[in-house]
């Protein structure tokens, strides 16, 4: 199940991270998504909307890969996986939070940033994790030195990637996709601009696709 999803964000490349506060907000923004190239989405547990949101993407989106983001525990593990998602994000790495995913059957990308997480992560069998916040945490070269040890580790950088280096990011062969946020920015989903969500969606896909 795992392996399949990791050869789907290859080739997607970027996984959009949406926090909404009205849930029904999800359905036109998951379909500018989809239309313009970019069938996925992350969607967070900042915000009481999220479990409601997946729930709802799901039915109007049934193809497209939907990650839970921001999830702390098992009680959020539990609400996202009935709601419908594909997979579970977490910013750091909770031993607690990914045993109950592994029982669940479920895959989750725990958040790391230093050698001591990664290592608690493989442990528990984990080879893809979120680098996590990438810019802030030494972004390409702490990256760079930290897969060198760790040769099977694969990793989702997340945090202050947008257009200007993230085709930086994903020149380096182990880095499976980016998550951001630039195309789908608390401000375009409150003013609920579909139309400028989508050309940026779109603009991110040519991106990183040539």
């Amino acid at each position: 199940m795992m392996k399949q999803m990791i050869e789907q964000l290859r080739q997607l490349k970027i996984v959009p991270v949406i926090a909404v506060d009205r849930a029904e907000d999800i359905i036109p923004l998951g379909k500018a998504l989809a239309d313009n190239g970019l069938p996925v989405a992350e969607i967070t547990f900042r915000s009481t909307a999220a479990a409601e949101a997946i729930r709802l993407l799901r039915a109007a989106q049934p193809n497209m890969l939907i990650g839970a983001g921001t999830v702390l525990n098992r009680d959020q593990v539990v609400a996202a996986k009935q709601a419908g998602a594909d997979f579970m994000v977490s910013p750091g790495f909770n031993p607690n939070t990914v045993k109950a995913c592994q029982q669940l059957n479920i895959p989750i990308i725990p958040g790391v940033n230093n050698p001591s997480a990664i290592e608690g992560a493989m442990e528990l069998g984990l080879k893809l994790l979120k680098f996590f916040p990438a810019e802030p945490s030494g972004g390409l070269p702490m990256i760079k030195a930290i897969l060198a040890p760790y040769t099977e580790l694969q990793i989702m950088p997340t945090g202050g990637i947008g257009p200007n280096n993230i085709r930086d990011y994903l020149a380096v062969p182990r880095i499976v996709a980016c998550g951001g946020s630039w195309m789908v920015s608390q401000a375009l989903v409150g003013s609920q601009n579909w139309q400028e969500i989508g050309r940026l969606t779109r603009e991110a896909v040519d991106l990183v696709n040539t």
